[in-house]
């Protein structure tokens, strides 16, 4: 992408007022394609390109992009930033001003223009040689063809395939179907002033299918998607008609479901569900960054035992094809998979650079960035929980009464608290052992420690959903997963049995 003797000498500038440099680049090609009232509303095709420089010294930390890839560019960021990194506040977390063609987050969140080359300032130490070594990955994410190699009208033709599955369903009830397909090829290259070096490619496709149903009495929606670390690949394991079908059926379903009732029961959450409750009312709360600023939960527990025996929850970003797979991070750390909590025992956190050097830990692997305008920070990738030793059908067997899940939907976590409210997709009632009418408008609400604590099931089974995970105003691509699991007396928002209409 650049020469690396370029950039060692930007690294070497940017270092020369800190303890640690970082270089970060990307170049990306996308494109997108969305239909909704039955047409084509867009087809998008776009490319980006641009670089961060991060600076560190001791607790100060400076960052800023530009869009311009030039020798010159880069030098003139490196000395804006190893500048900005000697400023009072403890975390420059801002952006560089896109419009400029070089600009740094000073410790004060401004941009830092014009500022001098400080090896060219009185006193300056020079700067100390860097060599760069390149780094591999025994990662391996395969790809089988390539989205850059499939025509437009053949990604066209899929999201207008999905949409027509999903009318067909029920012409008259089915009132909208939305249908947004992606892909994205990224090169990345990483270097840094301890003599790393990594290159990268990802390359991730997906599409997302909503339907919306009614009957003139009431509305529902059902959701479907797929995606993944994979090219067009995807389509042949995930039919796009497939997807459509699938919402459309869901969204049909809860329309002719009953309110859920309301109270404490016995929640079954499906392998189906995917890892939503692990992932937010768990994973977040063991993100490092959150710890350290003893806005976890979990802050303070490591070697504790903090859920039931039964559960065990990796992160892992090596899994072949998954979505928040990739060989390395956004700091050039390789991807690794790592146990979090072992039989309820608390044992690791997910870490970056920065927060593992706070603990005197090793990186996780968990470096990540929206793009080269932002700052790497802990992040989640692969999510989930290990699998058990029940079948799904014993689960709900063992049931007498309760709530069966088989889609979540989104939800608000306090990570500091724990504290949880999810929205039921697709839920089910079960009574005497077995998987009775749906319902709908269910919500649980709980607390993850105390949740984890009471999982008393857990079954052989893994399903996988994919999201984009949000956090300080970053998007990223992951994946999460659980078995079917079961959680005893559980709260379920819904209606009060006193006034369900069992006409």
């Amino acid at each position: 992408m650049i020469e690396k003797e370029v950039l060692a000498e930007v690294l070497e500038l940017a270092s020369s007022n800190g303890n640690f440099a970082e270089i970060y680049m990307e170049k990306s090609a996308q494109n997108r394609v969305s239909m909704e009232a039955g047409k084509i509303e867009r087809v998008i095709s776009g490319r980006d390109q641009g670089a961060g420089i991060r600076v560190v010294k001791g607790d100060n930390t400076a960052y800023g992009y530009t869009t311009d890839l030039s020798k010159e560019a880069l030098l003139r960021l490196a000395g804006q930033v190893a500048v900005g990194v000697s400023g009072e506040a403890g975390d420059a977390s801002g952006a560089g001003a896109a419009a400029a063609p070089a600009a740094a987050a000073t410790p004060g969140g401004a941009p830092a223009t014009g500022v001098a080359d400080p090896a060219a300032t009185p006193g300056a130490a020079a700067p100390t040689p860097i060599v760069l070594q390149q780094r591999e990955s025994p990662v391996c994410l395969p790809i089988e063809q390539r989205p850059d190699q499939v025509a437009i009208e053949e990604k066209v033709a899929l999201v207008k395939e999905a949409e027509q599955a999903a009318r067909s369903k029920d012409e008259q009830l089915i009132r909208q179907v939305s249908v947004g397909y992606a892909d994205v090829i990224q090169q990345v290259a990483i270097a840094n002033s301890d003599g790393v070096y990594v290159e990268d490619e990802r390359v991730r496709t997906r599409m997302v299918v909503q339907v919306v149903a009614s009957d003139g009495k009431a509305i529902q929606t059902g959701f479907d998607s797929a995606g993944g670390t994979k090219g067009f690949e995807l389509f042949e394991e995930e039919k796009a008609a497939d997807l459509g079908r699938r919402a459309a059926e869901r969204a049909l379903l809860m329309l002719k479901a009953r309110p859920a009732p309301a109270g404490r029961m016995d929640v079954v959450l499906s392998g189906e569900a995917g890892g939503t409750m692990i992932h937010e009312a768990c994973g977040h709360g063991l993100e490092a960054d959150l710890v350290q600023k003893c806005l976890s939960v979990y802050a303070g527990k490591k070697g504790e035992q903090v859920a039931s025996e039964l559960v065990t929850v990796v992160d892992d970003g090596t899994i072949p094809g998954k979505y928040g797979s990739y060989r390395f991070d956004d700091e050039g750390n390789p991807a690794q998979s790592n146990v979090l909590i072992e039989k309820g025992i608390l044992k690791n956190f997910i870490n970056d650079r920065i927060t593992a050097e706070r603990d005197g830990v090793q990186p996780t692997g968990n470096a990540r960035r929206e793009t080269f305008r932002h700052r790497p920070i802990p992040r989640m990738t692969t999510t989930y929980l290990a699998a058990g030793e029940h079948s799904p059908e014993e689960i709900i067997r063992e049931t007498d009464k309760g709530l069966f899940v088989r889609r979540m939907g989104g939800g608000q976590v306090n990570t500091t608290t724990g504290d949880f409210v999810f929205e039921v997709l697709e839920g089910y009632l079960i009574k005497d052992g077995k998987i009775d009418e749906p319902v709908r408008g269910a919500t649980l609400t709980g607390n993850g420690p105390e949740v984890l604590q009471k999982i008393d099931r857990v079954g052989n089974d893994l399903g996988f959903t994919i999201g984009t995970c949000g956090k300080d105003g970053q998007g990223v691509p992951v994946s999460d997963a659980q078995p079917t699991i079961r959680i005893p007396d559980l709260v379920v928002g819904g209606i009060l049995e006193d006034e369900v209409d069992h006409s």
